[in-house]
């Protein structure tokens, strides 16, 4: 099986970092210490021409809600435009309703706006009321190929039943349940192994002293690399 790694990088640094020590994507943000805001285009287009693997990058305005009123959606679709020809791999988006629901017309009107990109539906899904019934909205978009998940959780580590299902109920689909939030480079493989997740998402995990505000570390995206080569998954 192999399993994809995806590194948040924030600078041009990090994004060679990562990608010398064998991440397979990046998803690019910026204030990670807010979950990761919108990047400027400069960065952007630094990044792409930069390193050779995929750079999906945040589209989100700001970290108030995942809730988008017009003037925040409308700034958020210039903002796909201007992914698309900055030349990233994708968009990392996501968009719910007063009622904790997927905003599905939001979701279309983006994808429209990312023509033909990559789409993951990042976080914001931990913040559905019903992950399955989500799930099932975003397998309803082709062009949605990831789903970035904690299990709606604080730790992945702490949600390995509720992963096991989402990848269960994801199976067969063009959408990879995509894990992340709290892993560790020790507990990675374990964690693979037993929900049989495909992907997996470091952020903290994967910086210099565990600080999400620091560089990342190469010799851990290195390890977690290899941890991830030498899973054997589990009958």
């Amino acid at each position: 099986m192999s399993v994809l790694l995806e590194v948040i990088a924030t600078t041009v640094a990090d994004a060679r970092l990562a990608a010398h020590a064998g991440a397979d994507r990046l998803e690019l943000v910026t204030a990670m210490g807010e979950g990761g805001l919108t990047p400027s285009i400069g960065l952007i287009e630094a990044v792409v021409e930069a390193v050779s693997i995929p750079a999906n990058v945040i589209v989100r305005p700001h970290s108030r809600s995942f809730v988008y009123h017009a003037d925040d959606f409308a700034v958020m679709l210039r903002d796909v435009r201007a992914v698309k020809a900055a030349g990233a791999n994708g968009v990392v988006i996501g968009m719910l309703n007063d009622a904790g629901e997927i905003e599905r017309d939001q979701l279309a009107r983006a994808i429209d706006a990312a023509e033909g990109l990559d789409i993951t539906f990042h976080r914001a899904f931990d913040e559905t009321l019903d992950q399955q019934k989500a799930l099932d909205v975003l397998l309803g978009f082709d062009a949605v190929t990831n789903v970035l998940t904690s299990g709606a959780k604080a730790s992945v580590l702490d949600a390995e039943p509720r992963i096991r299902e989402l990848v269960r109920q994801a199976s067969g689909s063009r959408c990879t349940v995509l894990a992340g939030a709290g892993l560790t480079v020790d507990a990675v493989a374990g964690l693979v192994s037993r929900t049989q997740v495909e992907a997996v998402h470091f952020g903290s995990g994967v910086r210099v002293d565990g600080n999400g505000l620091a560089s990342v570390d190469a010799e851990k995206v290195a390890r977690v690399k290899a941890w991830l080569n030498g899973v054997t998954p589990r009958d």
